[in-house]
C-alpha cells in the first residue's frame, strides 16, 4: 500500500502564536505506539509546533487523560495550556467483542471532547485485525497514521484560529512562542 499524501505540507501551517500540543500515547502495544509517535512528532517538528508526550495504559484511557489535562488548568494557572491533542494507540481484533468496544468508545469519547469542549484532536488510534496491519499503518515509511493524526490536529488548530477560537495564553510568552 502506498504512503498517503497529506492535503497540506506541515511546513505550510501559519499560526499567529506557535501552538503547543499534547500527544497521549496508549502503551498497550508500545512497539506500535512508538512508531505512531515518531510520525506525529516528525510532523510537529516540521510545523514548528511545541509538544509534550504522556503515556496511559490503553486506548480507553486517552480521552480521560485529555480531560485531566484540560481540567488541570483549574488547579495550576501557570501550567502551559495545550492548544491541541493527538491520541495515539492501537486496538487489535481478538476473540471477543472487547476490541470493538474499546475502538468505538475511545473514538466516541474523543469526538465528544472535541465537540463539547471545542478542542482540536487528531485521532491516531488504530483499529486493526492483525499486528501486521497495525505495523503497516504505524510505519512512518508506509501509511504513517501517526503523522496523519498530527496533520488533522494542526488543520483543526488552523481552522480554530481562522474562526477566532484560539484561547488566550495564561503564561508569559517568550520569543520561542512567536
Amino acid at each position: 500500500m502506498e504512503t498517503q499524501k497529506p492535503v497540506k505540507d506541515a511546513e505550510n501551517f501559519k499560526f499567529d502564536m506557535r501552538p503547543h500540543v499534547l500527544i497521549v500515547c496508549a502503551d498497550f502495544y508500545p512497539e506500535i505506539t512508538e512508531k505512531l509517535a515518531e510520525g506525529a512528532t516528525q510532523v510537529l517538528v516540521k510545523a514548528k509546533v511545541t509538544y509534550e508526550k504522556i503515556t496511559v495504559p490503553g486506548a480507553l484511557e486517552i480521552p480521560a487523560a485529555i480531560a485531566f489535562s484540560m481540567r488541570s488548568l483549574d488547579f495550576d494557572p501557570l501550567r502551559r495550556r495545550n492548544d491541541g491533542y493527538i491520541a495515539l494507540g492501537c486496538v487489535i481484533k481478538g476473540e471477543t467483542m472487547h476490541d470493538e468496544i474499546v475502538g468505538r468508545e475511545s473514538a466516541r469519547a474523543l469526538q465528544d471532547l472535541a465537540v463539547r469542549r471545542t478542542i482540536a484532536i487528531g485521532n491516531g488510534i488504530l483499529t486493526c485485525n492483525t499486528m501486521e496491519q497495525a505495523q503497516e499503518r504505524a510505519d512512518v515509511n508506509k501509511q504513517n497514521r501517526g503523522g496523519a493524526a498530527a496533520m488533522a490536529c494542526l488543520q483543526m488548530l488552523e481552522l480554530k484560529q481562522k474562526l477566532r477560537l484560539m484561547t488566550k495564553r495564561r503564561w508569559v510568552v517568550g520569543p520561542q512562542d512567536r
